[in-house]
């Protein structure tokens, strides 16, 4: 019997470690959700959410739920699918595309925070991603936000990966001041 892989299942750490900190009830979007593991995290905490991706199927393989909007749309050569939109909190791992880098921090509405975790350069000594396009320079996350959100938590570093081998990443939580 083939088991899902464990990155498919459980929600990053890194997310988990920060959810805390968005208010019970606030809406959620979840970028690039893939097989919407952290779409259902925030749904069980009783988060309505917004699940975008270029192929929804991934994400019907779950049961429906009520507070989920699910998109499909091709963030990388479509139109933004959520001008004017402004959530609570904005996730997004595994997933990097420069051009939209301005409209993600822009999703983030006053109070909100953003989850960012994804590979940086240096992964390639690990494995995929290789692409240099796919991969964040040092502190890119950090200039992403910069003026914009407020930095509460960063890394950049060598992590263990639920395989067991390791990982180029850069992490960040960062939020949005109130008005």
């Amino acid at each position: 019997m083939n088991k899902p892989p464990v990155h498919a299942v459980a929600p990053e750490p890194w997310v988990v470690r920060f959810a805390t900190q968005i208010p019970p009830g606030q809406r959620v979007l979840d970028l690039a959700c893939g097989h919407g593991r952290h779409t259902h995290f925030f749904l069980e905490r009783g988060h309505p959410v917004t699940a975008v991706d270029i192929d929804l199927s991934r994400l019907a393989k779950r049961p429906a739920h009520p507070r989920l909007e699910a998109i499909e749309a091709d963030l990388e050569h479509g139109p933004w699918p959520l001008e004017q939109r402004r959530f609570a909190a904005v996730v997004v791992t595994n997933y990097l595309w420069r051009p939209i880098l301005p409209n993600i921090v822009a999703s983030v509405e006053d109070g909100g925070a953003l989850l960012y975790e994804t590979f940086a350069r240096g992964q390639e000594r690990f494995g995929k991603p290789t692409n240099p396009a796919f991969l964040l320079e040092p502190g890119e996350l950090l200039e992403a936000v910069r003026g914009q959100l407020i930095v509460h938590a960063y890394e950049h570093g060598e992590f263990p990966v639920p395989n067991g081998c390791r990982a180029v990443r850069q992490r960040l939580y960062a939020r949005r001041a109130s008005t």
